[in-house]
């Protein structure tokens, strides 16, 4: 049986990343007492010291632990995998993240409003301009570096990055070049690492190594860094890591009441709480709402109309190389060790006609791959080689046949289901890839590269998750309203990449922090409950 707590809060937040960590800030500061559930550990900047610390893989659970399955239309057998795990520790997938902070394009909020009738697009409830204020808000919370009004495709902005734009490589100014012969209009990449000392952290150190790994310097704008330990500094927020919520609890008048969960011993303990948010990442809150069954919600909370675990979406990602011999005269440039190249162009955000089926594209983004043997992928590693790499994020349009179930066989370590995820991708996904590449490439061959590969196209990102707990104005299509409340039951909101209608065709980490911090400035001003 469960043991009663000896506590009520005004709220509970289940999860502490981009969702929970602008929740768990906001709220404590204006009064409210919080809770924050963490299913992972939490880790210390030592903890991170890239030559003895953690290394990419290790945030996510192990496979024989917590497993998400995946099937296709294709597939016999579910295949237990990591995809659609960010991350599991204080700081959510913020902890190591590369920190690309781009703002969606407004037409990103009105997708069926521009397309049209196409899979399961749906316009957001609420535009860019509604958001605009929030992401500025994120941008000087949190810490982003980056140059304001560079970026000539940008949706209107009403303040300006708090920090100047990273340090680029010597070689960045080539690439603008090319770029520009291209016709195209590069800027820096806008960065969560700090540029110059901010809010008691320091400016980032430039190590070799940075995205998948934890700054061992504190430089990086994660939640861990910049928003939890602000919440605690209030005296009102609280946080319990290695805990694994299994049940949102609601009353008898149907109102969400606080939620179970099994504390690093194994123990069942409730937590009673007034405001319930949910903000595990998109496939782990939906499964959550999905095990939350009852008499009252037999098809698992907020589920009436069947719709939650429905329209995951991932991210499309495609990605190539090209090599460069800094022996070669007019190459000498390259021989220098900084590790941020830091351009990115948005000229091919919607594509030209003939493309595709959907004329909607996305971001590239150029880096220079780390000097370290064996990180530099298929082209070779050894000096005096330099690897340039690009990067392009584009939309995951949602459709029918992918989504999340709760596995009707799979259980991980408390014997509870895991996540089902069926994938399907669509058509479009790989042609905006095969653009977006030939685009690159383009630049890159201009710039000299000797040798070009592409590593994917079209291929999914497994971290960055989408779509599930759709919001909406009708509660019989979506399962949340434009502030995140599920339709129908009070105090329950859904508050991470979940509520996303369509992915965007940039990081959508930024806004996840954007819209965090306006359901928390909406809550707010509402009261506490």
């Amino acid at each position: 049986m469960a043991s009663q707590s000896s506590e009520t809060f005004d709220a509970v937040i289940i999860g502490s990343g981009a969702g929970g960590g602008p929740l768990a800030f906001t709220l404590s500061r204006a009064g409210w007492k919080v809770l924050v559930l963490e299913k992972g550990p939490r880790y210390e900047r030592s903890d991170y010291h890239h030559d003895v610390g953690l290394q990419p893989g290790d945030f996510v659970p192990a496979l024989d632990q917590e497993p998400h399955a995946v099937v296709t239309r294709k597939t016999t057998q579910p295949l237990l995998t990591s995809l659609g795990w960010i991350a599991m520790c204080v700081g959510g997938g913020t902890s190591h993240m590369g920190g690309y902070f781009y703002r969606f394009h407004p037409d990103d909020f009105r997708m069926r409003s521009r397309f049209g009738d196409y899979e399961e697009l749906e316009d957001w409830p609420f535009s860019y301009d509604e958001l605009e204020p929030f992401y500025g808000m994120a941008e000087r919370e949190v810490g982003v570096s980056g140059d304001s009004g560079s970026d000539p495709f940008e949706g209107p902005r009403s303040s300006p990055f708090p920090l100047p734009p990273l340090k680029a490589h010597p070689f960045a100014d080539a690439v603008e070049k090319a770029c520009r012969n291209r016709g195209m209009h590069p800027f820096p990449t806008p960065r969560a690492i700090l540029s110059e000392p901010y809010q008691g952290r320091p400016a980032c150190e430039y190590c070799r190594l940075c995205a998948s790994y934890g700054c061992p310097v504190g430089a990086r704008s994660s939640t861990q860094e910049a928003l939890i330990p602000r919440a605690e500094a209030t005296g009102r927020c609280e946080v319990r890591t290695e805990v694994t919520v299994f049940r949102v609890l609601v009353d008898k008048g149907g109102r969400a009441s606080g939620c179970l969960y099994f504390d690093d011993q194994g123990r069942e303990v409730r937590v009673e709480a007034s405001v319930v948010c949910v903000c595990a990442s998109a496939i782990e809150s939906a499964r959550l709402l999905l095990m939350s069954e009852s008499n009252r919600y037999p098809r698992g909370l907020a589920n009436d109309n069947g719709l939650v675990g429905r329209h995951l979406q991932f991210h499309g990602v495609t990605m190539g190389q090209g090599l460069f011999d800094t022996r070669r005269q007019g190459f000498e440039l390259l021989r220098d060790p900084h590790p941020f190249l830091g351009r990115s162009v948005m000229d091919h955000y919607f594509l030209p006609e003939g493309v595709s089926d959907l004329a909607k594209g996305g971001v590239i983004r150029f880096g220079m791959a780390p000097q370290v043997p064996g990180m530099q992928g298929p082209l070779p590693t050894e000096l005096p080689h330099r690897v340039i790499y690009f990067e392009g994020f584009h939309d995951f349009i949602p459709n029918r046949h992918t989504f999340v179930s709760l596995d009707p066989e799979i259980r991980d370590r408390f014997g509870l289901p895991v996540a089902r995820i069926h994938l399907e991708l669509l058509p479009h996904q790989k042609k905006a890839g095969e653009l977006l590449a030939t685009r690159a490439f383009e630049v890159l061959s201009d710039l000299g590269a000797e040798q070009m590969v592409a590593t994917d196209i079209g291929g999914t990102s497994s971290y960055l998750v989408h779509g599930t707990c759709r919001a909406g104005h009708d509660p019989e299509t979506s399962v949340l309203d434009p502030f995140c409340r599920a339709h129908g039951i009070e105090g329950l909101y859904v508050v991470d990449g979940s509520f996303m209608p369509t992915s965007g065709g940039a990081a959508p980490t930024l806004t996840i922090l954007a819209n965090s911090f306006r359901v928390a400035h909406h809550l707010v001003t509402v009261g506490k409950p």
